[in-house]
């Protein structure tokens, strides 16, 4: 019999707690036994299935005798502290929390291998979609990892759903999501892009076995996307998706989080509300698309359980890329691209003129009263950037908004 602790009886605390009780069940005996759950305010669980075993004091829970310390408080302090006491202490560690292995992955991996055990963290990116395992004992092993292309946040896909499904504004799909509990009532980490840059690094810095922090990557919300980016984007048959990618070039890692247009044919256009969906593309494999619930009690939950399953039976790795240097990245594509361009203007014909002068492959994608809508490229990111700012600085532009195509 496995002993654990619990950090943490929220939404997937409660969930790792059913599926313990359905393991055991399932073998007709306690394999797992639960020893203590902290918690921040006990009267909140008094009802809760193993209420006697909850506590607020985490020296209580730190000397119980367990194997496994399973952490899914959130947060950076003080579980960041606790983890590390119970490192110290020699057990084992299962998180769920993206924020303490992006921030601070790399002292507690020191930490974990100079006592000799282990801290599994499955449960950090994409939910319930086993993403970390693959990466780190099957494709690494026999690929070169080239790229990395996903979406990792269910709340601003679930925003954007809704935008692009109902015609909503930003405001009332968040407002939606809030109400349905998929969006914070302080949405910030996941709307600016911030939860979705955390998830790619811990990704980019095991595909790549380099470091990779997450304040380094290109990261642009979708706060500024209206129902208009949808019309235009349907009218070039495309979806609008915040998307995560990064790509290995020959000496340094590109990677961006950034509303984006993809082609509805591309299979990460049809991965909408709550769902996450990963694709990695090694030189031997080719392209592999991992596809589920990206957030929620019980998929979360399992990713939580699995790692549980593997530390029992004693299947282990060893995880070395969040130590060292951190990775330069590159800040733009150098490759051709193209970007759908909004221009706001009351001289839709000269601004098409100018446009065709500034950029290559210039289409009009549409014409309103007070704005010219085109389709255009350039040789690389940064000249297509450079291109807007001089299109922008035209006496007859008020503003110009840009979106890239993938």
């Amino acid at each position: 019999m496995v002993n654990i602790a619990l950090l943490g009886y929220g939404v997937v605390g409660s969930g790792v707690v059913e599926l313990v009780e359905r393991y055991n069940d399932r073998l007709g005996r306690k394999e797992i036994n639960i020893v203590s759950i902290l918690v921040r305010n006990k009267s909140k669980h008094r009802d809760e299935l193993y209420s006697d075993l909850i506590t607020e004091d985490i020296n209580e829970l730190l000397n119980k005798g367990f194997d496994i310390l399973v952490e899914v408080m959130g947060g950076l302090h003080p579980t960041y502290e606790y983890v590390e006491s119970a490192i110290k202490a020699n057990k084992n560690i299962i998180t769920a929390n993206k924020d303490l292995i992006a921030e601070l992955g790399e002292p507690l991996f020191l930490l974990a291998k100079e006592h000799g055990v282990t801290l599994r963290f499955e449960a950090s990116v994409a939910g319930g979609i086993p993403i970390i395992k693959p990466l780190t004992e099957s494709l690494r092993s026999g690929n070169n990892i080239e790229s990395i292309k996903a979406i990792l946040n269910g709340t601003t896909n679930f925003i954007l759903t809704k935008m692009d499904k109902e015609g909503l504004e930003y405001k009332e799909a968040l407002k939606i999501a809030q109400e349905l509990g998929f969006a914070e009532a302080n949405p910030e980490a996941d709307v600016l892009g911030y939860d979705a840059a955390r998830k790619l690094a811990i990704l980019s810095s095991i595909a790549y076995d380099q470091k990779v922090y997450w304040k380094d990557i290109i990261t642009e919300g979708i706060t500024n996307i209206d129902s208009k980016d949808f019309k235009y984007a349907n009218s070039i048959n495309c979806k609008i998706k915040l998307v995560a990618q990064s790509k290995r070039n020959k000496d340094s890692i590109y990677a961006a989080v950034k509303p984006v247009l993809i082609s509805n044919e591309d299979k990460l256009a049809n991965v909408d509300n709550e769902f996450n969906s990963v694709t990695v593309t090694g030189d031997a494999v080719g392209e592999l698309i991992f596809t589920g619930k990206g957030a929620g009690k019980l998929p979360t939950a399992s990713a939580v359980f699995g790692d549980l399953i593997d530390l029992i039976e004693n299947r282990t790795y060893t995880v070395d890329c969040f130590k060292g240097n951190i990775s330069e990245l590159d800040n733009s594509i150098s490759q051709s691209c193209e970007a759908m361009i909004r221009i706001s203007t009351l001289e839709s014909e000269t601004a098409i003129n100018e446009a065709k002068q500034h950029f290559e492959n210039v289409k009009c994608v549409d014409i309103a009263e007070d704005e010219v809508i085109i389709l255009a490229g350039a040789d690389s990111e940064n000249e297509l950037e450079n291109r807007v700012k001089q299109i922008s600085n035209l006496a007859f532009v008020s503003g110009v908004k840009t979106m890239m195509v993938i």
